[in-house]
């Protein structure tokens, strides 16, 4: 009995990645064999996905409000140097996305109906939507998803606490905790989960769905293996001065791989605070930087508004200038900072860049059908480098600090 167990003991206790392989593997097999099996499982994905949508807004919530409250006075936390870092990392995002887009031009088939959506229809309403956000009403931001609402009642409510009594910060801290230790549960069930939205994808739609999207596929994950693999290396090395690789290969593996199955920024932060933990950073700062990353430091966003975008362009033949592009990155960048950091959070995003080229809106919206088409591989692949990168980001900022500190005993 023990040797009849022991091989199924050893997957349940290897690592999450090896339990969400072994999820997608089966998923595929069961699509294969039994389509109709296969959709039936689907709501296991389903239950998953509604789970983590479920806690994230309240995770973000308890878990800023906690983190300010309990700061401790006088502490600084290089929050300046980090959302410095996010917001160059994001316009290097969409230059780095008009880049690809120029060298490796993507053709469209704008037939596709669209969906109702009603998407922002200039930058000033965009702008004007985030500071109406910002005043929400907090039960319903909660309720809504409202990322930049909670985000703003988080952080006046843990100014306010900071305040407290030390038994009301920590029970307040206890709650953030126990919020935390639910999402971790959820994330170990993501190998269920997976299984189901595998089984299900691969019944209906296989791989013909992606097929006819195969190149801009390619200049979207391009654009973000750039971002991962060189600018964001490139940015590390410039604060740190040391070699960047190992930190970077470290949050892909950790974090980006977990992220790419969840699918949400937010529904990452507890796999990233654990990172952090482990890479021995200040959790005064950390603990405040990384939900602030999951809704402002959306790399891979900008270059799937800047990449969907410029194909449109490309297809309809509208030439860009120079000075046009540098508009759209900016525009993009500034777009993705306000994105929802849940699935799919910035292709509403897109008919907003669109405006800047006068594509019409039915054009528009039928870019964002097809990027809900590829937006398997696609969302996933850009949440992986959001997340990823706000652990990159505070981890450089962090070492930066620690080393001129040292640098300046070394001096005395």
């Amino acid at each position: 009995m023990k040797q009849i167990s022991s091989p199924l003991s050893r997957m349940t206790n290897s690592s999450l990645v090896l339990q969400i392989l072994i999820g997608i593997i089966a998923g595929v097999v069961l699509a294969s064999i039994s389509p109709d099996s296969a959709k039936a499982v689907g709501f296991l994905g389903g239950l998953f996905v509604s789970a983590l949508k479920a806690v994230a807004p309240i995770l973000v919530f308890v878990l800023v409000a906690a983190s300010i409250a309990n700061q401790r006075k006088g502490q600084n936390t290089h929050l300046r140097p980090i959302v410095a870092l996010y917001l160059v990392g994001t316009f290097a995002a969409a230059i780095t996305a008009v880049t690809m887009s120029f060298i490796f031009p993507t053709m469209l088939t704008l037939t596709a109906s669209t969906a109702a959506i009603s998407p922002p229809e200039g930058i000033a309403q965009v702008i004007s939507t985030l500071l109406f956000n910002v005043v929400d009403n907090p039960i319903n931001a909660l309720m809504t998803g409202n990322f930049i609402g909670i985000l703003a009642w988080a952080i006046g409510l843990g100014i306010a606490l900071h305040h407290a009594s030390e038994t009301t910060k920590t029970v307040f801290g206890d709650v953030a905790e126990s919020v935390s230790f639910i999402v971790r549960f959820i994330i170990k069930l993501a190998p269920i989960g997976i299984f189901g939205l595998v089984a299900n994808t691969f019944a209906e739609t296989g791989f013909e769905a992606l097929i006819g999207y195969a190149h801009l596929l390619s200049v979207l994950l391009g654009s973000m293996a750039f971002i991962a693999l060189v600018i964001n290396p490139l940015i590390v090395y410039v604060k740190t001065r040391t070699n960047p690789y190992p930190l970077v290969f470290q949050c892909l593996r950790e974090s980006g791989v977990t992220a790419f199955f969840t699918r949400s920024s937010a529904a990452n932060i507890p796999v990233n605070l654990q990172l952090c933990n482990k890479l021995k950073l200040d959790e005064d700062t950390y603990s405040v930087s990384i939900p602030l990353g999951a809704t402002i430091n959306m790399g891979g966003a900008a270059i799937t508004i800047t990449v969907l975008t410029l194909a449109a362009v490309h297809t309809l033949g509208i030439q860009v200038d120079l000075a046009t592009a540098i508009l759209l990155s900016i525009v993009a960048a500034i777009s993705a900072c306000g994105a929802s950091g849940v699935a799919g959070g910035s292709l509403l995003l897109i008919p907003l860049a669109c405006n800047l080229f006068g594509i019409p809106s039915d054009i528009a919206m039928q870019v964002v059908a097809v990027g809900f088409i590829i937006g398997v591989v696609q969302d996933s692949a850009e949440t992986a480098l959001n997340s990823s990168t706000d652990v990159v980001f505070t981890a450089a900022a962090c070492r930066a600090v620690e080393m001129k500190a040292m640098q300046e005993k070394i001096a005395k």
